[in-house]
């Protein structure tokens, strides 16, 4: 049974194991805040986006990439729309987000 979970845990995912409601989501969460970076006025380290995306999104999906553009876009044209406060909050917590996604330091 030990060999079991151990061959479960350690799997790669594929597409086949997560859902079209997790890779939107993932999509729109990312997105969101690659979008936000500069007018949040960010810098992400794009090898922990790189990783993010490793660890986060199944290799054999072909269909996260198309996903993320969109969301990325959607996002993009929200942010040009957003009143200064609101833009303040967003970015604040944009800010949060992508320090524990390890995209900025905690001291930057």
């Amino acid at each position: 049974m030990r060999i079991l979970a151990f061959l479960i845990a350690v799997a790669p995912v594929t597409a086949l194991a997560w859902t079209d409601l997790e890779r939107s989501s993932a999509a729109q969460t990312l997105g969101d805040v690659l979008a936000s970076e500069e007018p949040c006025g960010l810098t992400y380290d794009q090898d922990a986006i790189g990783a993010h995306i490793d660890a986060s999104v199944p290799a054999d999906d072909a269909e996260f990439t198309s996903m993320l553009t969109m969301m990325t876009m959607g996002a993009a044209h929200q942010l040009d729309r957003m009143s200064a406060s609101a833009l303040t909050a967003h970015c604040r917590q944009i800010e949060r987000v992508a320090k524990s996604y390890g995209f900025i330091q905690a001291g930057d």
